[in-house]
Parts: C-alpha cells; structure tokens; sequence
C-alpha cells in the first residue's frame, strides 16, 4: 500500500501546485509595462522575488544590460545611485538561491529568469538573489535547433521546438538557469528595451528603469 500512497501524495501535491492562482506582477519603465506571472512550481524564487518587490528592492534600479534577440537583465541595486562610468551587475541582496531548474519551464521569449555566477565559480548553478532577466531570443528553424541539439548533446522536447519555431526563446540556457515566471502582456517591451543603444557593456545609453509592483 505505501508506493499507493506515495503517489497519491504526489498527485496530490502536483495538482495542488497547478491549481494554485499565479501571482502577477507589473513590471512599469518609460519604454513600456510588462506583465509577468509567477511560476508556482518555482517556490523559492517566487516568494523571494514577491518579498523583494513589496519591499521596493527593485524600484529605481536599471535594465542593466540588455542584448538584441538575446536577453535584458536587471535588478542590480547598485544601479540605482550608478554613474555611466561605473561597473553594474555584480550587486544583490548578499544572498542566493539554490536553482529550481524545471524542465517544463523553458526560456521562451518572455521567460522570467534568475541571473547567476557562472559555473566556475558557482558549480551549483544558485541564482541570484535579486538579478534577473527576461528573455527577447529569436525564431529558430529546424536546422538551428538540430544543430543545437548536436552542440548542447541534448534532445529539444516537442514542447521547447513548438515555442522556439513560434514566438522564439533561447533554447541553450533551458537546464542552467532558473525559468520562474513569465511576461504575458507587453512581450513588444522587451523588443524596445533590447535594442536601444547601448556602451560596450551592454548598458543601456537612455537609462531604462524600473518599478514592479503585485498585482491585486
């Protein structure tokens, strides 16, 4: 009876996550707003992320950096008080997150995910406590996602060559980085901010601000 009862448990518990509401947030810069909800299947990550923004950890500061067809990343608080001269992307709230990686939840355009050390230096792939990023990415044809395929040695699932055939993502981040929400209205926002100019670090020359609130 107790693997019965196991699984029960599990479904249980599955459904339950499924079923609960997602939380939404309002994501306002001059460029634009962007409405995300987050994934309850990322716990940690939503209630930290949900913690930081009622608190107004992330208002006033920078989309940092941001890269056509490829990704803008933010929520350094050190870009708040930051000068054009001065380096951004290494603040934070002095703590990280241990990764909720979800092969069901991928990096296709829109997709909310958790910045990070690279591998050398964080082997446990944790997030960043604060900094994150929203993904632009690009339309991939059959060809570029087998060649993915052959340069990642991994084999794209039905769901991730749907998305990234259509609205795009980018599918080589999928398993190494924390997807814990994602943008359901304002994805043309995202395009804007991408493509504005930009220093050589990828900082944006027009600041482009934040302020994110939870939606009621």
């Amino acid at each position: 009876m107790k693997p019965i009862l196991t699984t029960l448990f599990a479904l249980v518990l599955a459904f339950s996550v499924f079923s609960q509401e997602r939380v939404k947030v309002k994501i306002e810069t001059v460029h634009g707003e962007m409405i995300a909800e987050l994934y309850n299947e990322t716990p940690t990550h939503r209630d930290n992320f949900i913690k930081l923004v009622e608190k107004g950890f992330y208002d006033g500061t920078l989309f940092h950096r941001v890269i056509p067809n490829f990704m803008i990343q933010g929520g350094d608080p050190v870009s708040k008080e930051a000068n054009p001269s001065q380096q951004i992307g290494n603040g934070g709230p002095g703590y990280t997150l241990p990764a909720e990686f979800n092969p069901n939840l991928i990096h296709k355009k829109g997709a909310l995910a958790a910045a990070r050390m690279g591998d050398a230096v964080n082997p446990k792939k944790e997030s960043s406590g604060s900094q994150f990023y929203i993904v632009e990415g690009q339309v991939y044809d059959a060809q570029k996602m087998a060649m993915i395929e052959q340069r990642m040695g991994v084999k794209l699932s039905d769901t991730q060559k749907k998305a990234y055939s259509s609205v795009g993502g980018t599918p080589h981040l999928d398993g190494g980085y924390t997807v814990f929400g994602e943008v359901i209205k304002g994805l043309e926002v995202i395009t804007k901010i991408s493509n504005l100019k930009r220093n050589k670090n990828n900082l944006p020359l027009e600041k482009a601000a934040m302020k994110v609130s939870i939606i009621k």
